[in-house]
């Protein structure tokens, strides 16, 4: 038999085979298919804007359509009135931001500076424990003039890898976060970066916005894949950014910016994106502006 009379009978009995037994050829085709994700809103503590009592200001989101809040960590507020606040308004807290990462880098040279984050990001994991929240956002260190690009890759490592005995301990995750911090701009490194700690409590918060200064989110998306723990949702234009300055980028609404939102959704829904939350991280105000951005987010999931 021929090239051509084979390829043309193989063809022939793989059609009459779909024939004969349909049930295969479809369950094949429903398996290769992405599962539709079930995904709740979430929004930064911080951008609760009106003047109301901690469990008001719970029931203020819970009635505008949110499941949960964003708290950063370490926090003054009295726990017990948090988790009683959240009992009663019914609102979740999925995660919780470590808030001296910044100021106390995880890559800083001097050791001192580094304990004191390890001891504040320690101290964040059992809080986070405490308010039922399973996430932890870490920025895992900051590259400028004097802090070089390798060095902090290697210091912000191994204080990382410090923070494991205490993410085994509460069993919160560690989800790192690139936040215009000039490190781990690709995320080709980024998924390096967390394959070498290569624990399963340390992840990737993975920030849509952000990384429309680097790139497209979709590509960060869909290679930092099952790695990623916790997706935070802003907007950012390119344009507005060329024509008023960096940082004026952000100063758009959601479904306003560069986000190719079908698309970035689509890529959420393709990795089987298991953290269950999107969660805005913009600029808040009083209960209309908080309607506007659930609304919007609606919109974003509704794509998913």
């Amino acid at each position: 038999m021929n090239r051509k009379n084979f390829i043309q009978s193989t063809v022939l009995i793989a059609g009459v085979s779909a024939v004969a037994n349909p049930l295969v050829s479809s369950a094949f085709s429903l398996s290769q298919a992405p599962q539709k994700l079930t995904l709740k809103k979430g929004l930064g503590f911080g951008m609760i804007g009106e003047d109301l009592s901690l469990t008001d200001k719970f029931k203020l989101v819970k009635d505008l359509g949110f499941d949960g809040v964003e708290l950063n960590v370490p926090t003054d507020l009295d726990k017990s009135e948090v988790l009683k606040a959240s009992e009663l308004a019914g609102i979740e807290i999925p995660s919780v931001v470590n808030k001296d990462h910044w100021q106390k880098p995880l890559s800083d040279p001097d050791l001192e500076i580094r304990k004191q984050c390890i001891n504040s990001v320690a101290q964040s994991l059992q809080e986070a424990k405490d308010f039922g929240a399973d996430t932890v956002l870490v920025v895992p260190g900051v590259v400028n003039e004097i802090v070089p690009y390798e060095q902090a890759y290697v210091t912000a490592m191994n204080s990382i890898r410090e923070l494991i005995p205490f993410a085994e301990k509460t069993g919160i995750q560690i989800a790192l976060e690139n936040v215009w911090n000039n490190f781990l701009i690709s995320p080709v490194e980024a998924r390096r970066f967390v394959d070498e700690i290569n624990h399963p409590l340390v992840g990737w918060y993975f920030d849509v916005g952000n990384i429309l200064r680097y790139g497209w989110p979709e590509h960060w998306i869909k290679t930092l894949n099952s790695r990623i723990m916790k997706i935070h949702i802003k907007e950012f234009s390119r344009k507005v950014m060329n024509d008023e300055g960096l940082r004026k980028g952000f100063q758009v609404n959601l479904l306003e910016g560069d986000s190719n939102w079908p698309v970035v959704m689509r890529s959420v829904r393709e990795i089987n994106y298991t953290g269950g939350w999107i969660i805005a991280e913009v600029s808040g105000g009083d209960r209309n502006r908080l309607k506007d951005i659930s609304e919007r987010m609606d919109k974003i999931i509704s794509y998913v």
